[in-house]
């Protein structure tokens, strides 16, 4: 449990802001006690959907000494500079995904936390959930034996088909590596530990989109973003791992994500979900047998790890959705990107420690 709840102001009242504000109530609790955006009404209105005292400007957020946290949901050009400025006005920060856009701004977000004597983490926190937890304990237990390697897809065919406003997918900082390779690397790390080189593949199938969700229905919109992106990883413990995101792939089969033993196989849920099945294959066995969840946090329990990082900023701990987590994830993409640009392999410029599990129950 929290000591003296410390407070948190939420930056960026966008769709994204609703299970956060959901969930501080109830789910993953914590204290929010002022919302903020850039336009004032959308804080309003939200403010006044969930019972929220104070609708703020972003400065006026910032510029608050009764906030000791700044929640930083604001779209992912922004991420970086917001970050920045609450840490420059003394406050802890938990950002939405990715920390920021390139590697050089995510470094100079953890350099300045760290000298300021701050805390900063970053989501995606579904692996502080039951389903990937509860694989960390088998393979900490030794289930599979050795992990040798393992594979990881998300593959779809874009998101114009539904989002409202599609058109930053298909922009540098996006596109399906940088939108939702976090939830597959973070997995990954913080499963097989740092990864050390990367060589990377890119394409664009597409010059141009067209928006077929209703609001927009016909709109092209175009792509300045390689939309399929095959990645192989060699991790400092010399696993090794195949990643592939794409937007242009219409219909699948492959799993999400599975880790490869010496003595077995596991096949792991959705990593863009909290809870979902754990499914293990034996050495010599003829089937797959799915293994109870042991851990909470089924259901989607986002901002988990913003409750994490507050209870470390009250122990002088260290949060598990850290920056230091989230800046080497951001490696891989940049360099993924890069290496796919160069026709070469590329070596990492960080590394991190494998996050400490969760205590169970």
């Amino acid at each position: 449990m929290l000591k003296t709840p410390l407070k948190v102001g939420l930056i960026g009242c966008g769709d994204i802001s609703r299970i956060y504000l959901e969930n501080a109530g109830s789910r993953t609790p914590f204290q929010i006690v002022a919302v903020a955006d850039l336009l004032l009404e959308r804080a309003q209105a939200r403010a006044q959907e969930y019972s929220i005292s104070r609708a703020l400007t972003p400065d006026e957020l910032l510029a608050d000494p009764d906030i000791d946290a700044v929640l930083n949901l604001t779209i992912p050009a922004a991420h970086a500079e917001i970050s920045r400025r609450a840490l420059e006005a003394g406050k802890h920060v938990y950002s939405e995904k990715p920390l920021a856009l390139n590697v050089a701004d995510g470094q100079a977000l953890v350099d300045l936390a760290r000298e300021r004597g701050l805390l900063i983490g970053c989501a995606p926190d579904t692996v502080l959930g039951a389903g990937l937890q509860t694989v960390r304990q088998l393979l900490d237990s030794g289930v599979i034996g050795r992990p040798l390697s393992a594979t990881a897809f998300m593959l779809s065919s874009g998101v114009e088909a539904w989002h409202p406003s599609p058109d930053f997918f298909y922009q540098p900082g996006a596109g399906p590596l940088f939108d939702m390779g976090p939830y597959y690397l973070s997995t990954l790390v913080s499963l097989l530990g740092p990864v050390k080189s990367v060589i990377g593949q890119a394409s664009k199938g597409h010059e141009e989109r067209v928006i077929t969700a209703e609001r927009r229905k016909g709109e092209r919109i175009p792509v300045n973003t390689p939309t399929h992106i095959t990645a192989l990883l060699d991790f400092e413990s010399g696993a090794v791992a195949t990643l592939i995101t794409s937007f242009d792939v219409q219909g699948s089969n492959l799993p999400r994500i599975e880790i490869y033993g010496t003595e077995g196989t596991l096949s792991l849920p959705d990593p863009n979900t909290f809870g979902g099945p754990v499914v293990l294959r034996r050495a010599g066995a003829k089937e797959w047998e799915e293994l109870p969840l042991t851990f909470p946090n089924v259901e989607n329990s986002r901002g988990l790890g913003l409750r994490d990082l507050l209870q470390a900023a009250q122990s002088c701990g260290i949060p598990r959705a850290s920056g230091a987590l989230a800046l080497h994830v951001l490696d891989i993409m940049q360099s993924s990107l890069q290496s796919a640009e160069e026709g070469r392999r590329l070596n990492l410029q960080t590394s991190t420690a494998q996050p400490e599990a969760m205590a169970q129950g």
